[in-house]
Formats: C-alpha cells, sequence, structure tokens
C-alpha cells in the first residue's frame, strides 16, 4: 500500500521531469501561486541569462529547477504543499551577507548561521510561505548576481 505524501516531500517519479500541472497539483495553489511570481521575476531582472533545467536527484531528493549560467544562480525544490528555493552563498556573497546582515530577517540570519560551509559555499534553503519570503529570497538573489540595468 502506498503512503500519501507528506508536507515536504519531493516529487519522485523518474520517468520524466514534472510540467507545470504536476507542479501546481503537488505544491498547491499558496506555492503554485509563488513559484511562478519567482519564475517571472528571473525572467524579468534576467532575460535570456538563465536556461530553467531540470535535474532529477534520486528517489530521496527527487525534481528540482534549477537557474544556472557558469555558476549556480538557485534552484527551485517543488515540496509537497510547499516551495523551497537552495540559493548557495560564495565566499564573495558570504562577505556581503555579512556586511548586511542587520538588514536581513531573523529567520533567514538564522538560516544562515546553521547553515553547513562546504567548499563550493554555503547552502541555504529558503522556505518561501509569503510575498515577504519571497522579498527577501529576491534580495538575496540580488546581492548574489546583480541584474543588468533594464534601461
Amino acid at each position: 500500500m502506498e503512503q500519501s505524501p507528506q508536507i515536504g516531500d519531493r516529487i519522485t517519479d523518474k520517468s520524466s521531469p514534472p510540467d507545470d500541472g504536476t507542479v501546481r497539483n503537488w505544491i498547491g495553489p499558496k506555492a503554485s501561486e509563488h513559484w511562478a511570481e519567482l519564475r517571472s521575476w528571473i525572467e524579468v531582472y534576467y532575460p535570456g541569462v538563465f536556461a530553467p533545467e531540470w535535474l532529477y536527484g534520486g528517489r530521496k531528493r527527487g525534481w528540482s529547477l534549477r537557474y544556472k549560467k557558469t555558476r549556480a544562480f538557485c534552484t527551485f525544490l517543488p515540496e509537497y504543499r510547499r516551495l523551497s528555493v537552495v540559493v548557495v552563498l560564495g565566499g564573495a556573497e558570504r562577505e556581503k551577507f555579512e556586511e548586511r546582515r542587520h538588514a536581513w530577517r531573523s529567520q533567514l540570519v538564522k538560516l544562515y548561521d546553521e547553515a553547513k560551509t562546504y567548499p563550493d559555499g554555503r547552502f541555504l534553503t529558503v522556505a518561501v510561505s509569503s510575498a515577504a519570503d519571497r522579498h527577501e529570497l529576491t534580495e538575496l538573489l540580488i546581492m548574489k548576481r546583480p541584474p543588468r540595468s533594464r534601461g
């Protein structure tokens, strides 16, 4: 008997990457709105820079949608009834984060402080469940890679 999905479970059917409808049904209406807003924001602020790519991380990690040029920008994790986004901060980005440490919300600073630092950076998995979360995530992404001026 198959167990019903738990909050945070990933899409693990490896036969093909999930389509928009599958993602929407899996993450739910609220998370879906954040998913669409963030994807649209990336297209507006970084036009033609990234080609989002679906990656399959195995049965435990499932599918994720990565935005990358030469280095990873961010990775969307469609989880059951929620959305998380992974942002890797390298050395220069960690310095910038520390300079603005007082400006970030306490939840993000706690996440940053608790994240393990690996040779390729500090991996932050940011849960996005409100407009404030989304705004802070976009600020983090702008800090990581400033967009080209749009005009």
